[in-house]
């Protein structure tokens, strides 16, 4: 009797990488995987637990799925990074899970389902798996996250994830071109968008030198028509590199560099290593280097912000008009260091400062938005809007999920994945109108 699998994955796109790589390890033994949950026999859960509300994601979607579990024979994993940061003390707080695998145990996915299907409860938090370029995609085909490395060095004071996810550990130059040459060749892909926890730092454990630039060659010699850095720290974000994203036509003008906060003693206690100045200087080198987008994420409401130094915040975002960034209020993570320090900010007044920064950047993207009008953008095609009766898609500087889109007329059929050119006759708030030509 065939067994179907339904999965879920929570979470970042660095997440979603390792939900591709169990998808394909399911698939080599045999296993059917269905959309429809209601068909499932076995269902995987791929867990976040970065932020309390990635976990309470996590938690409220194992409920639901243990709620249907009076309704049919059901059994259910959980794996990722929720098991591997609370280990037994989860176990024993939902029962009702089937098994419960941590991070880089995926390659050992088909003995967890035969073994549940047989009524066994599987716990196992060893990892064993060796790298693969093995992958299922779950975007759509004409584009992919390329993830290059696995843990973080940072230990920046507010984050759990070198806690779950351990030391920084490189892939290879050659298995990344092998995968990524898979995803171009074999699937398609044209638009590579490069993830870890910090891309910048690429190679140094490894070759014993930064060596993105060396692996960034080697992409670029694929038939691929964008590759895209996400997540890059600002004290590594070299003139080389900056002059390297600048020259290299293959590389989307477009850099993803979280800053987290403009004060210095802020970013100092978040154990950041860059300052204010440092920041500043960065982000004109960046925009004198040519037309290079910036997106950025910041924290509000971290242990003793003052109202002043929320301020300095507020007037650098408005200053310095970044193309995107996400706001977040920080998040009390046990384990921490910053959990353990004074002056925790109340909830009612995170809220209030991250609505009024959230509203400034938006007031920056319409603005921002105007000096598109009468251009003519190169744009990836990625589907119909029916609502609105219109195409959209990307330019190159907007990734995936989190930036704008354009929306666009057409006379002649348009095909998902294919670029075309729009000129833009306008703004609807935070996304881009035009027209083919």
């Amino acid at each position: 009797m065939s067994v179907k699998l339904g999965i879920v994955s929570l979470g970042c796109d660095k997440n979603r990488v390792d939900t591709e790589k169990l998808l394909a390890y399911a698939g080599d033994a045999g296993f059917e995987v269905t959309a429809n949950e209601d068909e499932a026999d076995v269902v995987i859960i791929n867990t976040c637990a970065f932020i309390e509300s990635s976990k309470k994601e996590a938690i409220d979607t194992i409920f639901e799925f243990v709620a249907k579990k009076t309704e049919r024979d059901l059994k259910i994993i959980v794996t990722g990074c929720l098991p591997e940061r609370y280990k037994q003390e989860i176990v024993d707080a939902i029962p009702e899970v089937d098994a419960f695998l941590g991070i880089n145990e995926y390659s050992r996915i088909a003995d967890v389902i035969r073994s549940v299907r047989e009524g066994k409860k599987v716990v196992d938090f060893n990892p064993c798996d060796l790298p693969s370029v093995r992958r299922v995609l779950t975007t759509p085909m004409h584009y992919a996250y390329l993830k290059i490395a696995e843990g973080c060095d940072n230990h920046c004071t507010y984050c759990a994830i070198p806690m779950i996810r351990g030391k920084y550990k490189s892939r290879t130059v050659e298995s990344l071109y092998d995968e990524a040459k898979i995803l171009v060749n074999d699937y398609g892909v044209k638009e590579l968008d490069i993830v870890a926890q910090d891309v910048t730092r690429y190679g140094i454990d490894l070759y014993r030198e930064y060596s993105l630039m060396k692996l960034l060659d080697r992409l670029s010699s694929l038939d691929v028509e964008w590759i895209r850095l996400l997540y890059c720290y600002p004290e590594l974000m070299s003139d080389d590199l900056i002059n390297y994203i600048a020259k290299n036509d293959k590389i989307c003008k477009y850099v993803d560099i979280p800053l987290q906060h403009i004060d210095d003693r802020i970013l100092k206690t978040m154990g950041r290593r860059t300052s204010e100045n440092e920041i500043k200087r960065l982000i004109d080198k960046i925009r004198n280097a040519g037309d290079i987008a910036i997106r950025s994420t910041f924290i509000v409401g971290f242990p003793g912000e003052t109202d002043e130094e929320y301020k300095k915040l507020y007037d650098f975002i408005g200053e310095y008009k970044l193309d995107y960034a996400g706001f977040f209020a920080y998040s009390k993570e046990e384990g921490t260091a910053a959990a353990k320090l004074k002056g925790q900010i109340p909830k009612t007044v995170k809220k209030r400062r991250l609505d009024e920064i959230t509203a400034l950047q938006s007031r920056i993207i319409f603005e921002n938005n105007e000096k598109y009008v009468g251009r003519t953008l190169k744009v990836l095609y990625e589907g119909i809007d029916y609502e609105r009766e219109s195409f959209f898609g990307r330019p190159s500087f907007c990734a995936p999920d989190v930036d704008a889109k354009v929306f666009f007329t057409s006379d002649t059929l348009v095909d998902v994945g294919n670029f075309y050119n729009i000129k833009i006759s306008g703004s609807d708030g935070y996304d881009l109108i035009g027209d083919r030509i």
